[in-house]
């Protein structure tokens, strides 16, 4: 059986994308080619904790970059694998296999879709949004991101700016403690997906992609499928 290739890849910039999430450039070697599809991951060797951490991140960046890699983390409290890498400096060298799963989207899909992210899920989503967008949408596309504070929102700008660019694109960002001042969507994502995809209309045609940690994600699942969604149309990954 062929060994799972491993790339080395350095550090090349790092930027802080919101307080404790960052977002890291790796360059690889010149010798090595990565060819991936948006929404796969990259599982990295870490030394932590006297052993080998093997930790999974979403590749951020979209194939049709030109660039370095892209990933983007925040840091988990008692978490050495992203401690490890938030004490990493521009330059150093960090060891992977991939890309890895099945969390794909290839080409613009042929319905309405809607996208689904929480926190740093969007770094699935993102380069999934690039691929549908590509040659101007045919169907209305839709990301609704929920975050905790206005300042979570990653890539903000950029989605905004697709969402002015193409008329078929909504960009929802949602917050779940928002401040006074925010005009925007604010509360339960749960229950906003719910009111505007299973009791606003009975079209079950839609497809929909999800990313986040935890539960939330199989619960969005649940909803969806349980009102009526073909179950392979309700694609989803959990972190």
């Amino acid at each position: 059986m062929p060994q799972t290739p491993l790339y080395r890849a350095a550090i090349e910039h790092i930027v802080e994308r919101a307080p404790d999430t960052r977002s890291f450039f790796l360059r690889l070697g010149a010798d090595q080619v990565l060819r991936f599809r948006p929404g796969q991951f990259l599982s990295f060797q870490l030394p932590g904790c006297g052993k080998t951490l093997t930790r999974a991140y979403t590749i951020a960046s979209s194939p049709e970059d030109d660039g370095p890699l892209e990933i983007c983390l925040n840091r988990v409290p008692d978490g050495p694998g992203s401690q490890y890498l938030f004490d990493r400096r521009i330059g150093d060298q960090l060891s992977f296999s991939g890309p890895w799963g099945g969390f794909v989207l290839d080409r613009a899909p042929p319905t309405e879709c809607v996208f689904i992210a929480e926190g740093t899920g969007i770094a699935a989503i993102r380069p999934m949004l690039r691929r549908a967008l590509e040659g101007g949408p045919q169907q209305p596309l839709a990301l609704v991101y929920a975050t905790a504070h206005e300042q979570d929102l990653l890539y903000r700008e950029q989605l905004e700016g697709w969402a002015r660019a193409h008329a078929a694109f909504s960009f929802r960002p949602l917050l779940v403690q928002p401040s006074a001042h925010w005009g925007g969507l604010r509360g339960d994502l749960l229950a906003h997906v719910e009111a505007w995809y299973v009791e606003r209309d009975t079209d079950r045609s839609r497809h929909f992609y999800i990313c986040g940690i935890g539960r939330r994600v199989l619960q969005l699942r649940d909803l969806l499928r349980t009102a009526g969604y073909e179950r392979r149309a309700v694609k989803y990954e959990k972190w």
